[in-house]
């Protein structure tokens, strides 16, 4: 019966955001509620004869969505401002052209999905998109390279830093219902997202390059200006200092979670775990990219970061509600069925981790959603199943990635800003994406053998 409901509210959150075009942060709050009213949960908190406390629904939403948001509310905002730092700036537009001149127009698709895999990390999917179709688009007429496949390419790899690499919001929700520590999970979910953005947006987009060769496939280009005006470049931030603004955070992040192991207990310690915390490290990020990025930018920094909190607040909101819909499942008896149904096929924790997550990636069009509340379903399982609860986690993640469905506003986007039509745009970037997590799952199987030995699995 829970199994029924399960499906039912997927196939109505499906519903409420592909026909009824409803917010996602309505349309996941709305289920939710109505979720709840399905399986019987009480509408208010009640306390039985025996002293124990049935939350009600209301409570259960808003101490999920309070839970969620108190985890990854301020790295997420700080994330955001960082970002638009090195892009005002002028420092991303010139990573891109150096890892381009540096790999060369015949290796072209290298290039595009390293670009992509770095931009991906500070700034959003569909910014991304707007930077570089105009330059790829070019670079197709001009190779004749496939556009599906370099669509597809950017695409993988901006979504694969998306959901694995901090400080992007998905991976900071997983941490956080995971009680994992950010610093030992993130050199893990890094290599992971090189590896998927490797195996879906370059093998597999070499792939759909040489079919469409093959078949003679060609794109319109007559849109492009034949004699277009370089870009001022003179007064814009190198690609080594837009880089420190995203490497300061870090570095200081993993100082703070690695240090332990080398270090006993005391003052040096204690100072390098408080820098080390992730929204004070976020925190220095943001005022040295304030500081060294002044004199790029064209608008004053209280005007980027006012533009910054501006821009993060559905986001905040969305992944709220998908932490709410993930605590229902779980206090109504949903997320201990779905797992125990899936073990009771003999499925191993890391292929039910990565399926439940595509699943929901599919129904609902939306990675943070599906990252948010597959990791709320199996907390408990990925605890007491013997494998690592980091490698559980990038499994996770990696079911966010692929099989984007014209429910998701990423499949638009892609579609629209590199002009390729519905067939390309399911090649390059849907199936080049499943590629991807697919790629990451049988990663993270192989890591588990080794679980044991290696640093902070166990």
């Amino acid at each position: 019966m829970l199994i029924l409901v399960f499906i039912i509210s997927i196939a109505v959150l499906l519903f409420c955001i592909m026909k009824l075009k409803l917010n996602p942060f309505v349309a996941i709050l709305t289920v939710a509620i109505l979720t709840g009213i399905a399986t019987g949960m009480p509408l208010a908190t009640q306390t039985l004869e025996d002293g124990t406390e049935v939350l009600g629904i209301g409570t259960v939403i808003q101490n999920n969505f309070g839970s969620t948001l108190g985890s990854i509310g301020m790295v997420t905002g700080l994330g955001v401002m960082l970002g638009l730092f090195m892009y005002e700036s002028g420092g991303i537009n010139n990573i891109c052209n150096a890892i381009l001149k540096a790999l060369g127009a015949n290796r072209s698709q290298y290039a595009v999905a390293v670009a992509g895999f770095i931009t991906g990390i500070p700034v959003f999917g569909d910014v991304v998109y707007i930077m570089f179709a105009p330059m790829l688009r070019a670079l197709s007429k001009k190779t004749h390279y496939s556009m599906a496949a370099y669509a597809g390419a950017l695409a993988v790899a901006t979504t694969c830093t998306f959901a694995l690499v901090l400080p992007t919001a998905p991976p900071l929700a997983v941490a956080a219902n995971m009680d994992i520590n950010v610093g030992l999970f993130f050199p893990y979910a890094l290599i992971a997202a090189f590896f998927g953005m490797f195996m879906g947006g370059i093998v597999y987009g070499g792939i759909i390059n040489k079919m469409d060769r093959k078949s003679g496939k060609t794109w319109d280009f007559s849109d492009l200006e034949e004699n277009a005006v370089e870009e001022d470049t003179s007064n814009t931030m190198s690609g080594l200092k837009a880089m420190s603004i995203l490497l300061v955070p870090i570095i200081l992040i993993l100082l703070g979670s690695f240090s332990s192991f080398f270090l006993s207990e005391g003052m040096v310690l204690s100072v390098l775990n408080f820098f080390g915390d992730k929204n004070i490290a976020m925190l220095i990020g943001v005022l040295y990219g304030a500081f060294i990025s002044r004199k790029y930018l064209k608008r004053s920094i209280t005007e980027v970061m006012a533009e910054s909190a501006d821009s993060v607040g559905m986001i905040l909101l969305i992944t709220g509600a998908g932490g709410a819909y993930g605590g229902i499942l779980k206090a109504c008896g949903i997320a201990d069925v779905i797992t125990d149904t899936l073990l009771g096929f003999h499925m191993p924790v890391l292929v039910m981790c990565f399926v439940i997550s595509q699943v929901l990636r599919c129904a609902t069009g939306s990675t943070t959603t599906a990252l948010t509340t597959t990791s709320a379903i199996v907390a408990n399982v990925a605890t007491t199943a013997g494998v690592s609860p980091i490698l559980c986690a990038i499994a996770v993640c990696a079911g966010g990635i692929g099989l984007s469905l014209p429910n998701d506003s990423r499949f638009w986007a892609i579609n629209r800003f590199f002009h390729i039509d519905l067939n390309d745009t399911f090649r390059g970037w849907t199936f080049g994406g499943f590629a991807a997590g697919l790629s990451i799952l049988v990663f993270v199987c192989i890591l588990s053998l080794f679980q044991n030995v290696l640093p902070g699995l166990m």
